[in-house]
């Protein structure tokens, strides 16, 4: 069973979290109004057990998110990945496009499916490594760089709790996952429409980048001000605002 929070009621917000992270880092959304928001913990994080696919691309974990919904009673929903989730949203929306009522793509990682082999094994190898020195290590030295710089205290406080529950052989599988597909593969199958959003002080996944994907197929941009990489939490109140405004544009589609 795939594990998940859940709050509220309205339309399904379903919400996909990174590689160091998990369903607890989106306390922010969680009360949204006009949403019954879920969380999920991706397989092989929180409680959620790994997926029976070695080597799983992001296909296979979308398969598992299908399922989830499934099991929760949630046909359509508002599908919003951040980082490494976006690259499963994006997975989702091509197998299940029927299913997908709004796509967000939010600081996105893109992969690294169509990089020379040499970078995706470096990719892999350092992020092998930083498992081998302990969620504790990470938590000290990388997660004050998720967020803009002179991010608040209790900010910090969430990634580096969300890097010190990460279990090693989900951590791994999701960095396999990084390191070997491409988010390009999914997003020129689907077709669909969809939003970029980024923080505009994100070290991690360059906004320049992000932007680039949203040129790339035509789609609308969002920069999120005094924000770095987990613009969920750095800047709420934006963040927030724009779900707001997707939950409208749903109710509009749904009533005309």
């Amino acid at each position: 069973m795939t594990g998940f929070r859940e709050q509220g009621s309205g339309i399904p917000l379903m919400l996909l979290h990174g590689i160091s992270s998990g369903a607890a880092s989106w306390h922010k959304q969680m009360a949204l109004k006009g949403f019954r928001v879920l969380a999920w913990d991706m397989p092989g994080y929180g409680e959620s057990p790994m997926l029976a696919v070695e080597r799983a691309n992001a296909g296979d974990y979308a398969d598992a998110l299908a399922a989830m919904l499934d099991r929760a009673g949630v046909w359509q929903t508002v599908l919003v990945g951040h980082s490494l989730g976006a690259l499963v949203a994006s997975a989702f929306a091509a197998k299940f496009p029927e299913r997908v009522l709004n796509l967000v793509l939010a600081d996105a990682a893109q992969g690294y499916g169509q990089a020379a082999p040499e970078q995706r094994e470096q990719v892999w190898r350092s992020r092998e490594q930083q498992m081998a020195l302990g969620g504790e290590i990470m938590a000290q030295t990388r997660a004050a760089k998720l967020l803009h710089p002179g991010a608040h205290a209790e900010d910090i406080a969430t990634v580096a709790a969300g890097m010190r529950r990460l279990r090693p052989e989900g951590y791994l599988a999701a960095a396999w996952l990084l390191a070997h597909d491409d988010i390009h593969g999914w997003l020129t199958r689907y077709g669909g429409r969809f939003e970029v959003w980024c923080g505009e002080q994100d070290a991690i996944t360059q906004p320049e980048l992000v932007q680039g994907l949203a040129l790339r197929y035509g789609m609308p941009f969002t920069a999120i001000p005094l924000a770095g990489h987990a613009s969920y939490l750095d800047n709420d109140a934006v963040f927030n605002q724009e779900l707001l405004r997707i939950n409208e544009e749903v109710r509009d589609e749904c009533t005309n």
